[in-house]
């Protein structure tokens, strides 16, 4: 992460006053380098870069704790914290910038979603993350227009395509919690697999987990209706093994719980199509 690319309106929000005091860093560094590298300007050179990263974070602290006490951010300020937040704790606040996306998508934040998402992190991440989680969830609640387009892009960037598919079953999950996916929702989901470049066969696997049909199995298992056993066998096999849970081992407990029941729903539209079609 290039912490010099944070945009203009960083600045803009600042006083002078404050502007003046979050770039000393840069200076003080140069100069420490200059003697601590023997006079060297290599050394100046280095100080400067990490003092220009020291100086860019105090801004967007500084930005960030003026802009907290219940104004909204801007979609600009809102990347710039979105950055700041991933540059030390990166994959919580990737679920939480999506989390609020669906949460909001429907034009009312419910007890049950946030409910959901609290036990999720609880779980993931322990208790003694839970207010910094909750104070960085209503930053992104209260914003008129998260970012999704630069955040998905973030985060594709860094994670693994197994990774993607399982936060699209994490997505779900938070939109089923009510009881029901609406269709602002499943829109805002389609949206943000799409920005992540989920296949749209994965995406249809993970949709029909939870927003059924008469031919959702098959579309678990990405096959037609009219497949063969052999090819629904098939199937069923490779579904095993690209998402088995210990793909996303690396993930957390939590991810590997909701991964384990996403391979157990696998499971499930296979014994329901054999039963179906009277084969073994």
């Amino acid at each position: 992460m290039t912490w010099g690319k944070h945009p203009r309106a960083l600045h803009q929000s600042l006083s002078k006053e404050e502007v003046k005091k979050s770039t000393l860093f840069k200076f003080i560094l140069a100069a420490a380098g200059f003697f601590l590298f023997g006079r060297s300007i290599g050394g100046a050179i280095f100080g400067f870069f990490v003092g220009t990263l020291v100086d860019n974070y105090q801004q967007i602290k500084t930005m960030a704790g003026q802009q907290g006490g219940g104004q909204r951010l801007s979609p600009e300020d809102l990347f710039a914290y979105y950055q700041q937040r991933t540059s030390t704790s990166d994959f919580p606040t990737m679920l939480i910038a999506l989390s609020a996306s669906i949460m909001k998508a429907d034009g009312k934040v419910l007890k049950a979603e946030l409910d959901y998402v609290k036990n999720f992190f609880a779980q993931q991440f322990g208790q003694q993350f839970m207010t910094s989680h909750l104070q960085t969830l209503k930053r992104f609640l209260d914003s008129d227009n998260i970012p999704l387009e630069q955040i998905c892009n973030d985060i594709r960037m860094r994670t693994q395509e197994e990774a993607r598919v399982q936060l699209m079953y994490y997505l779900f999950g938070i939109a089923k919690s009510d009881g029901n996916v609406s269709d602002a929702e499943l829109t805002a989901i389609r949206r943000i697999a799409n920005l992540l470049r989920v296949s749209t066969a994965d995406f249809e696997s993970v949709k029909n987990m939870f927003y059924r049909d008469v031919n959702s199995d098959y579309k678990v298992l990405e096959i037609e209706p009219e497949a063969t056993p052999e090819e629904i066998k098939k199937a069923y096999r490779q579904m095993a093994v690209k998402y088995h849970p210990d793909k996303v081992a690396s993930m957390g407990e939590e991810f590997q719980k909701g991964a384990k029941e996403k391979f157990q729903k696998i499971q499930d539209a296979y014994e329901n199509i054999k039963k179906s079609r009277g084969f073994n």
